[in-house]
């Protein structure tokens, strides 16, 4: 039985909340389960209705879909989101050059499918914080470059420039993984309002504490703040195998 928590906060910083999650362990269409985490940007409206888009989009392509794959389900309902928000903003002058980063995954027993584009992030926590998706975003680039330590990267004034987003082309280039699950595993999606502010170590000690999915994940958006809260701060925090 899977068991999860979803928390959206706007931070301390921003004036309004362009993050978007989605959260259904029962299914949609002819996924087991569904998690998704958007990160909007683009102007003062542009992300907000590029990430509430996307998720809205994905989520009417999933009930829809005759795909068998989660794998392709997932990339197909991303996909669309990409087309419907690149026709939005090409038609609405307010919305030019919106888009969203997206970070989703379904879970099936002991499969888990993940599709991401742009920056935000799947973890597994076991005996420690493993990263899944890798960051579509210029520090990351110059790091897997050797131009950068991960040290570095973490406070270098560009790390918010992502190389890869939802709905600014007419196509979009997804990554794709699939991960085997185990006992005691727990999985992350979030934003980077969350990975900016918060270090790795904090999350895998927040993850491994002895307490519900819901306090795990208040904890995090608290970690988050204290540490500056200077963006939107979205998680989900997944106990796949929860009794």
């Amino acid at each position: 039985m899977i068991r999860s928590s979803a928390l959206t906060d706007i931070g301390l910083k921003r004036e309004n909340n362009q993050d978007f999650v989605f959260v259904s362990n029962l299914g949609v269409g002819r996924l087991d389960s569904l998690f998704v985490v958007a990160d909007g940007m683009g102007g003062h409206n542009g992300g907000g209705t590029a990430s509430d888009v996307a998720v809205e989009t994905m989520l009417s392509r999933i009930r829809e879909s005759s795909f068998e794959s989660a794998r392709s389900i997932l990339l197909d309902a991303v996909e669309e989101a990409n087309r419907a928000i690149f026709r939005l903003s090409e038609s609405e002058i307010g919305l030019k050059g919106m888009g969203t980063t997206i970070v989703c995954c379904s879970i099936s027993g002991t499969d888990m499918e993940v599709v991401n584009v742009g920056d935000s992030r799947l973890y597994v926590c076991r005996d420690r914080l493993q990263q899944i998706t890798v960051d579509h975003s210029l520090v990351e680039e110059m790091v897997r470059a050797g131009e950068l330590s991960r040290r570095e990267a973490r406070n270098h004034p560009d790390r918010n420039i992502i190389t890869r987003a939802v709905g600014v082309k007419e196509d979009v280039d997804a990554d794709c993984f699939h991960v085997r699950l185990e006992r005691d595993d727990i999985v992350l999606l979030c934003s980077d309002g969350l990975t900016n502010m918060t270090d790795s170590r904090t999350i895998w000690d927040i993850l491994n504490r002895d307490i519900t999915v819901e306090e795990k994940a208040e904890m995090l958006v608290d970690s988050a703040k204290a540490g500056g809260g200077r963006d939107n701060i979205s998680v989900i925090v997944i106990d796949p195998f929860a009794v």
